[in-house]
């Protein structure tokens, strides 16, 4: 097998959903439930999750059920979660199925007791008849409504959109669907004030859900939970207590969804004209989860004037030793670091040199003293005193955080440690 691995700190990974709990309970009120779903879609952002939701699941069900009520996992699709499901065994958390679900799904969600995100009519309209058809009493299956308050993605407006779809999904008769939680998504919840307050379109989207909320209790329509707010809100507290308040309101409990921040990166708070914010917190506050590594394959001393890698875009400017590493941009090592980035051997910076190909790279280390072949080479995470960030990461290929987790490939295992 390759010497590639992601290594997952399962410890970090509890650290930071503990933490991130307390800050969301902190700030809610006293009188109004509140949790997380944790978000571990898309495989969790990189990190493995059946790893990942294995954990969390028997972390949560070790405690009791009154501290905690009950645990959510959210994925992105279907089969994210009946690949969660199989994966969990027996262990049985409530699944949020974030991105809805497309035509001839329906049957697996009622079989796997999935909770879908719905905002179509359609949505409504094939989960009833796929309910009914399995003989499902009145009101005994879940949904989340998602209101749509600016991010014109996925939603449903409040007002004249939202009455209509009330009244074509019959909720007033014998349908087996009930809608347990209403939730929106925010668009832009790291811009904030001076005062570190929400800033204007999140005071705006929140002002929305508040009167979708208050358009369906005068349907009828009272959620057990009221949901809103990513790592950002869970973490610095933005907008926490007006979303407990809308939750107590209407006699629900409030849910937080982090992503990010259970695998360790810190939000980062800024003003409508993009200079930083106040801090949101300890940079020490939030652990890193992954470290991603391999090891040095093979070594070589070239001459001054050789060239690494395809087309020739780095050579030596004198009598230059390199090192081989079992890795490229097919297990998630950007392109873009070519000639660029660094890895970390013996806690020491190796700069990459040459194109990033596919399964290999080549790194100079001149300047490190004693490298040998089989040495461990760190190239996202801590090594000694040396450290490479994902935000640094990030920087080097010009994207976010999320894109750089998510790109690394299937072929890279994850071991948990």
């Amino acid at each position: 097998m390759r010497p590639l691995v992601a290594e997952i700190r399962l410890g970090a990974l509890l650290h930071n959903y503990n933490l991130l709990e307390a800050r969301v309970r902190a700030s809610a009120t006293p009188r109004v439930h509140a949790g997380l779903v944790a978000v571990i879609k898309a495989n969790a952002y990189g990190h493995g999750a059946a790893l990942c939701g294995r954990a969390l699941c028997e972390w949560i069900a070790a405690r009791s059920a009154a501290e905690v009520g009950e645990s959510w996992l959210g994925v992105t699709s279907v089969e994210e979660a009946l690949e969660l499901r199989r994966a969990l065994g027996t262990l049985r958390p409530r699944v949020l199925v974030m991105s809805g679900f497309f035509p001839g799904e329906e049957g697996a969600l009622l079989e796997r007791a999935l909770t879908p995100q719905v905002w179509e009519g359609w949505h409504l309209s094939l989960l009833d008849a796929a309910a009914r058809r399995a003989g499902c009493a009145p009101r005994s299956v879940a949904v989340h409504l998602e209101i749509d308050t600016g991010m014109s993605r996925q939603g449903v407006a409040p007002g004249e959109a939202l009455r209509r779809l009330l009244l074509g999904a019959g909720f007033e008769g014998d349908s087996p669907l009930r809608i347990e939680g209403v939730l929106t998504h925010f668009s832009s919840p790291e811009v904030v004030g001076e005062d570190r307050t929400a800033g204007a379109v999140t005071e705006a989207q929140c002002g929305l859900l508040a009167a979708a909320l208050e358009q369906l209790a005068e349907a009828g329509v009272r959620p057990r939970w009221v949901h809103a707010g990513n790592s950002v809100n869970a973490f610095a507290g933005v907008e926490l207590a007006r979303l407990a308040a809308m939750a107590e309101k209407q006699g629900a409990a409030l849910l937080v969804r982090p992503g990010l921040a259970l695998y360790g990166v810190e939000p980062r708070l800024v003003r409508a004209d993009g200079a930083a914010a106040a801090e949101a917190g300890s940079a020490a506050a939030l652990e890193p989860v992954m470290r991603w590594k391999c090891e040095v394959t093979s070594l070589r001393v070239v001459d001054a004037g050789a060239s690494v890698g395809y087309n020739e875009t780095f050579h030596a400017n004198g009598p230059t030793r390199l090192a081989l590493l079992p890795v490229g941009y097919a297990d998630g090592l950007n392109r873009r670091l070519s000639n660029l980035g660094a890895a970390l051997i013996r806690g020491r910076r190796a700069p990459i040199v040459g194109r990033v190909s596919m399964d290999q790279t080549v790194v100079d280390v001149s300047g490190i003293a004693d490298v040998g072949i089989g040495d461990e080479v760190v190239l996202l995470g801590t090594q000694g005193s040396g450290r490479i960030a994902v935000e640094e990461l990030a920087e080097w290929c010009g994207t976010i955080p999320y894109e750089v987790f998510c790109g690394i490939g299937a072929r890279v295992q994850r071991v948990a440690v």
